[in-house]
């Protein structure tokens, strides 16, 4: 395991850095401010006209895997539970049955390639249903939304593979804003971009471990059993999005609960077998704990609602579950990390909040990655 002090030393060190990222991670990531913009445009140039102009579907079929299905859970998330209309997340390649001309599909895959992409778009032509396609530049998805007469955003295929979170979800923030599902400047890119922006600047390789909010994330991830706690089902996309970073970037298995409906699980793990066993040991050296340990991460939603627990037997608002998750730390001595929590992140919007969060959990777990030296033992 490498000791926090040479990790340090690493993620500070810039040619280092450069050397152990050969995809270039960490500037497709700092570039997400510049991808949200250049994915608008991209957008705009599509036309999303010739399937909104019709007015709001009976519902949106969004197929989707991995950081697509991430950006459905968001706009899902947004919408929330008063929707005018049902949003339905699949992975393809068939549509649900019952998808019809009165729905919108639509189909978001970062290479426009494979079976799960491009056989659904000819499956909504021949039903005809309405279809939106997003990937990359002269790939089958774009030929099948040509043949459909589809709007079609067509990403660079400089796109880096795990990064391309905001190129898939913007046309989709574009589309609800065009049908009119969302509040007026609830789906503001121009916000959202600016904030990436704001975190790139805290967050980015040139500055310091001690006052870089990401790098010093990472570095307690290092010896940590990640257990992710949200606020709410947007919380819990951003909840999704950062344990699938840490997972697939840095090899980091993490739990992930959202609240309040799995509040149970999330004290029952916090308080169980893996949690430090002479908790009440508050000046216990540390240093002589052996193998991983817990280390709780929350995600907070100040706009979750205080209706999502109506699964529960006691109900109660996510706030409130998040709370007793926090006690059920503090009396096991589990440490706690705030994502995005620096900076006064109440003057933000929603969305440009929780893209803060997203931006500071993609740049913790490549800066694991990178630690680990994981990036370039990955490599064939």
């Amino acid at each position: 395991m490498t000791s926090p002090e040479l990790a340090e030393e690493v993620l500070d060190d810039l040619e280092l850095l450069r050397a152990r990222d050969p995809r270039g991670l960490l500037p497709a990531v700092a570039g997400a401010g510049a991808q949200v913009r250049e994915t608008a445009r991209l957008t705009e140039e599509a036309g999303l006209g010739r399937v909104t102009e019709g007015g709001r579907p009976r519902g949106l079929v969004i197929v989707a895997r991995r950081e697509g299905a991430v950006a459905a859970s968001v706009l899902r998330a947004l919408l929330g539970p008063s929707s005018p209309v049902t949003v339905d997340v699949v992975p393809g390649p068939a549509l649900p049955v019952w998808t019809g001309p009165s729905d919108i599909a639509v189909v978001v895959t970062r290479t426009g390639a494979g079976a799960y992409a491009v056989t659904p778009a000819y499956e909504a032509a021949r039903r005809g249903v309405s279809l939106v396609g997003i990937g990359a530049d002269d790939s089958p998805l774009r030929a099948a939304c040509s043949t459909a007469r589809a709007p079609y955003v067509a990403l660079p295929r400089s796109r880096v593979r795990h990064t391309t979170l905001w190129s898939l979800l913007t046309p989709m923030l574009r589309l609800a804003a065009d049908l009119r599902l969302l509040p007026e400047g609830a789906a503001d890119t121009e916000a959202v971009a600016a904030a990436l922006d704001e975190v790139a600047a805290e967050c980015g390789p040139a500055r310091e471990t001690v006052v870089n909010p990401a790098k010093t994330l990472a570095l307690e991830l290092l010896d940590a059993l990640p257990v992710i706690a949200a606020e709410g089902p947007l919380a819990g996309a951003a909840a999704t999005r950062a344990a699938d970073q840490l997972a697939t970037l840095a090899g980091l298995p993490a739990a992930g609960f959202r609240l309040p409906d799995q509040r149970v699980a999330a004290c029952a793990v916090l308080g169980g077998p893996l949690a430090p066993q002479d908790a009440e040991d508050f000046f216990r050296d540390r240093a002589d704990d052996t193998g991983r340990r817990l280390r709780l991460i929350t995600i907070r939603d100040a706009d979750a609602g205080a209706n999502g627990g109506a699964e529960e037997r006691e109900p109660r608002s996510a706030a409130e579950a998040m709370q007793q998750v926090l006690r059920t730390a503090a009396a096991h001595s589990v440490p706690v990390s705030g994502l995005a929590e620096h900076g006064e992140p109440e003057r933000f919007a929603r969305l440009p909040r929780v893209a803060r969060q997203l931006a500071v959990a993609d740049f913790s777990a490549v800066y694991l990655a990178l630690a680990l030296d994981h990036e370039r033992a990955a490599r064939p």
